[in-house]
């Protein structure tokens, strides 16, 4: 059987193209590796007001950088449409990502009308939100009323000097603690604290965040340094395995392994002995590929199947081009079923120290 190739845009004509069979979603779809359509990661934004060194390094992103027009990103309305036919195909968790997402103008408003979806059995959305945490603190009650259930905040050093050397922008750790602090007292949790570890620039700082965080309502998770898009430089060396992350904690902290919270769970879970958790997310040293569960949705209305995808699907020109729902879910359902991506499978069977070179989608376009 050959495998089925769904054009979404028919350059020659610059028109979209539909489906004359519809198909209704059944929300149980599954791809080509059995994997099952679980979470939709939703950029709303391109720009951020961090210049991270593994993100958005200045070097590239500078005041000289082309960022998309309004006109060009989804509207909260085509956001929201599309997000519904995502659920009908089994999405049960929602993350709204950048850029930075709180510079997005009226999240709220988008927020409110995503908390209002429900699964097919009339379960809530799990409405989630990725931020640098330099808004929070403004934001966090208004989030909270709108619907959002929780927050994840990056936060890559508790050193100031390091913390300011890794945002580029010279904004205050004591500012992102705050933040952290206040949607805490608003209800928006469990709160999850991401550090990417990238080494010689604040692997130092393992540590002391496992020390600041043992004790806070915080879960503290170490990412490992990804090859993400094309322009942070990335090198195999400058990854710090999670297994190593681990031995230098439980040298000075005792800890075991835990269980997944559910299949897909990106992150590997550990107790400390006398209390508090961490967790890993080493898609770099243990690629976790055959549970992946997530669609990515880009500013522009890109669908990506992989974090480390080089093209995307466009879906803004079936919703601009007068598409109805049941053909924009039929096209959906049938990208989802041919899905084969597992880049970092592939790359974890490479020799080590393998520097990918093809052309990927970068991580302030896309979200994490």
């Amino acid at each position: 059987m050959t495998k089925k190739v769904i054009p979404l845009i028919d350059h020659r004509l610059l028109a979209p193209v539909f489906p004359t069979t519809l198909e209704s979603p059944t929300g149980l779809i599954t791809d080509a590796s059995g994997r099952p359509l679980h979470d939709l990661r939703i950029s709303v934004t391109d720009r951020c007001n961090f210049r991270c060194v593994y993100c958005m390094p200045r070097a590239v992103f500078d005041k000289n950088y082309a960022f998309l027009p309004h006109t060009a990103l989804l509207s909260f309305e085509e956001i929201t449409r599309l997000a519904k036919i995502f659920v009908a195909h089994g999405v049960k968790k929602i993350r709204l990502t950048g850029g930075e997402p709180l510079l997005r103008k009226h999240i709220e408003k988008l927020i409110e009308q995503l908390s209002a979806l429900r699964t097919p059995d009339g379960q809530d959305i799990d409405l989630t939100l990725t931020t640098n945490g330099s808004l929070l603190a403004k934001k966090a009650q208004s989030l909270k009323d709108a619907g959002l259930n929780r927050v994840t905040v990056s936060l890559d050093a508790i050193d100031e000097n390091i913390f300011k050397q890794m945002n580029d922008a010279d904004f205050p750790v004591a500012d992102v603690l705050h933040g952290l602090d206040v949607a805490h007292q608003v209800g928006l949790g469990p709160i999850k604290v991401n550090m990417v570890v990238k080494r010689g620039v604040n692997d130092q700082e393992i540590l002391p965040m496992a020390r600041y965080f043992k004790t806070s309502p915080f879960i503290l998770r170490f990412i490992e340094y990804m090859d993400v898009g094309a322009s942070n430089g990335w090198k195999m060396d400058e990854v710090v395995p999670s297994s190593e992350v681990v031995q230098r904690i439980r040298n000075v902290f005792p800890m075991s392994p835990l269980m997944a919270n559910y299949a897909g769970e990106t992150a590997q879970r550990w107790h400390y002995d006398d209390g508090g958790e961490i967790g890993l997310i080493s898609s770099v040293t243990q690629a976790f590929c055959s549970d992946c569960s997530r669609a990515r949705l880009s500013t522009e209305g890109k669908l990506y199947t992989c974090l480390f995808a080089s093209e995307g699907h466009d879906l803004r020109a079936l919703l601009r081009g007068n598409g109805s729902d049941a053909e924009i879910s039929t096209i959906v359902g049938q990208l989802w079923r041919v899905r084969d991506d597992r880049y970092s499978e592939l790359r974890t069977l490479n020799t080590d120290g393998l520097t990918p070179t093809r052309k990927k989608v970068e991580m302030s376009y896309i979200g994490g």
